[in-house]
């Protein structure tokens, strides 16, 4: 480029007049300022000819922006933003909400995004500094975290209120997928991810004097890949009945799309004959007698009527409603319905849109389809940022203390958890992981560098070349292991798979062929099996031998020869209780801040301390003068030590 660049003093001079004109009170002002950092944090990419220019000048801007306190400012306008009445009530309001209602927040979200994902990827490759710096932020928490603890750092707290705002429905502006996958991404920056989980996990292990782990399920599956595994004890009879009757022994090949090079015969397109045309337990997904407890929006169509005792041709006239008055006033009825939850239209879920919908509606055919591409891509991001959440969160309370991790384990299950995972998988998963909503040339910063080519709706359709959808995968994988991490070793868990007849949802996700997902869902189908019952298994019997294949067993499994299907849910109750009663007891000794102990935890907020009222003798104001003479002036301050351990 022949643009002259700026030298790092007059870059840092430009940053600090942005900085200070950050703090106008101009809401246009402070806005144009902010999608100013915001064009630095992109790469400034009106001045680059190349993606990797773009990059380059975005990770340098970004390092510059965090060294002069643009976060900081940043936290102090996005806490304005949250509490901004005028533009919350504004929302409510409005009958549809449209990205004008969320402009300053977009703005804000997507600066902190980018700084948050530049500098936690330019980390990676100083493991070390990052491990060190995660440690220190949980030695500031008290050594441990919980999710009390977590509250009290700044910008997760922020982030908290955001989401726990939404959810009561007073601010429908918020855009959740912003706030969600910067929250996410917060926490595998400060916490660690998957990678270091496991570090942490061989570290305590060695700390606790314990044996090491013998294996890594993930490392063991990834090693699986490469080589293709034997055939199972079914198919080696089927193909000797084969033999015997005369019939080609050797299945033709069929070429198979691979997911990520695990090329492997599927072991259960042939389960059984019945599965492939008419499943049973597909048809009947509920429970005996009652409506499908996964579907609950399912018009209960009331029994057939008793046979006429008159003619046919004589039609009778039943009154509409009921023969007596209802006992309630007009006024009654219109309070219920202006304000109780169950007047709430369906479609008030399209509110997680608000980031997405233009402020005009499409008019064009083409508009329309390139806003139905939008929609799908933000609905699949939201699901990706909410699993990987969830199960980020999970692992790091159970290698930090198991307490931790039953207590949001049992919230998760009190609010429906398990039914709602398995009716995301009560779909056809197949074309959800092959679902192509993206537009390549959209994507940044392919779409600031070239030329925008025009858009058709061939295009549209054609979608992007990739054959699969790796961000759902992702989140199907990450859905299954939450799923996993429930309802092991909890049988009261286990029984909700069992009467939630997830069986058949989980034995479809398994025509995915992927390594790791078919682990996760074996590993479901393995705990359930001695509910189910003989005749299950002696029809399902290639993924009977699947299981025992891929699964890791223990010495006393029962899972292949137990028979428990006489078990009911409410037998299992017992186990929640005492779960309960244990964490209550862990709770009250180590989070009551009305006991004096060494659990109590460390109020460490300069706000609170100084607002706390402090007792003083009677006569201590006869003795201020001296006192303050003796204990702050006469006293040497070290300001080189305040300024560094502020």
């Amino acid at each position: 480029m022949d643009t002259p660049l700026l030298t790092v003093e007059e870059q840092r001079a430009y940053v600090m007049r942005l900085l200070d004109a950050l703090e106008v009170t101009d809401r246009d002002k402070r806005l144009k300022v902010a999608r100013a950092i915001l064009y630095l944090a992109q790469g400034v990419f009106d001045e680059c000819d190349t993606e990797v220019d773009v990059l380059h000048w975005s990770r340098h801007n970004v390092f510059l922006l965090y060294d002069m306190g643009i976060f900081t400012a940043l936290l102090e306008l996005l806490s304005m933003e949250i509490d901004n009445s005028q533009a919350c009530s504004s929302a409510v309001r409005k009958p549809a909400i449209s990205l004008a209602d969320s402009t300053e927040l977009r703005v804000l979200l997507s600066i902190m995004y980018l700084m948050v994902e530049t500098i936690r990827v330019q980390t990676e490759d100083h493991r070390p500094e990052w491990i060190a710096a995660r440690e220190a932020f949980k030695n500031e928490l008290g050594g441990s975290f919980s999710l009390l603890e977590l509250d009290e750092e700044p910008f997760a707290l922020l982030l908290f209120t955001m989401v726990t705002k939404f959810c009561s429905m007073n601010a429908p502006h918020f855009p959740m997928k912003k706030v969600l996958l910067l929250l996410w991404k917060t926490i595998l920056f400060t916490l660690g991810g998957f990678e270091e989980l496991q570090q942490m996990k061989v570290q305590s292990r060695d700390h606790l004097n314990l044996p090491p782990l013998p294996e890594d399920s993930i490392k063991v599956v990834r090693a699986m890949r490469a080589a293709s595994p034997p055939a199972s004890a079914m198919e080696l009879i089927e193909q000797q009945q084969q033999q015997k009757r005369g019939r080609r022994s050797r299945r033709p090949l069929v070429k198979q799309d691979s997911l990520d090079t695990y090329n492997e015969r599927d072991p259960f397109k042939n389960d059984d004959a019945r599965d492939e045309e008419e499943d049973p337990e597909d048809t009947d997904s509920g429970i005996e007698g009652e409506v499908d407890p996964l579907d609950r929006d399912v018009i209960i169509q009331p029994p057939p009527p008793p046979p006429l005792l008159r003619p046919p041709t004589e039609r009778v006239n039943f009154p509409k409603g009921l023969p007596w008055a209802p006992k309630v006033r007009e006024k009654d009825i219109e309070h219920f319905l202006e304000t109780t939850p169950t007047s709430k239209a369906k479609t008030d879920s399209i509110n997680i849109l608000a980031d997405v919908l233009p402020e005009e509606m499409p008019i064009t055919v083409l508009q329309s389809m390139k806003l139905g591409i939008d929609v799908n891509r933000h609905k699949e991001i939201i699901v990706k940022a909410i699993s990987a959440l969830l199960l980020l969160l999970l692992k790091h309370f159970k290698l930090n203390h198991i307490y931790q991790f039953e207590i949001v384990s049992q919230h998760l299950v009190f609010a429906n958890c398990i039914p709602l995972i398995l009716k995301f998988f009560n779909q056809n998963i197949m074309s959800y992981i092959s679902a192509k909503n993206s537009i390549c040339v959209l994507d940044f910063p392919h779409c600031v560098v070239h030329e925008m080519p025009e858009l058709t709706a061939e295009s549209l359709e054609a979608g992007d070349s990739n054959q699969f959808c790796w961000r759902n995968l992702f989140s199907c994988i990450n859905l299954l292991r939450i799923l996993n991490k429930l309802t092991k070793w909890k049988h009261s868990r286990t029984m909700m798979l069992v009467v939630f007849k997830s069986a058949p949802i989980l034995k479809r996700a398994l025509k995915v062929k992927q390594a790791m997902m078919q682990l996760y869902v074996l590993k479901l189908l393995k705990i359930q099996t001695k509910y189910l019952g003989r005749q299950w298994r002696k029809s399902n019997m290639k993924t009977m031998s699947a299981i025992y294949q891929k699964v890791r067993h223990r010495l006393n499994d029962d899972w292949a020869y137990g028979n428990d299907i006489d078990a009911r849910p409410w037998d299992f109750q017992a186990e929640e209780c005492a779960l309960r009663e244990s964490i209550e007891k862990f709770n009250s000794r180590r989070y009551d801040k009305n006991k004096n102990g060494d659990f109590t935890p460390v109020d460490n907020c300069l706000q609170s301390v100084l607002g706390q009222r402090v007792e003083l003798p009677e006569d201590f104001h006869y003795s201020y003068e001296m006192w303050l003479e003796r204990e702050v002036f006469s006293q040497p301050i070290q300001w080189e030590g305040l300024l560094q351990n502020p």
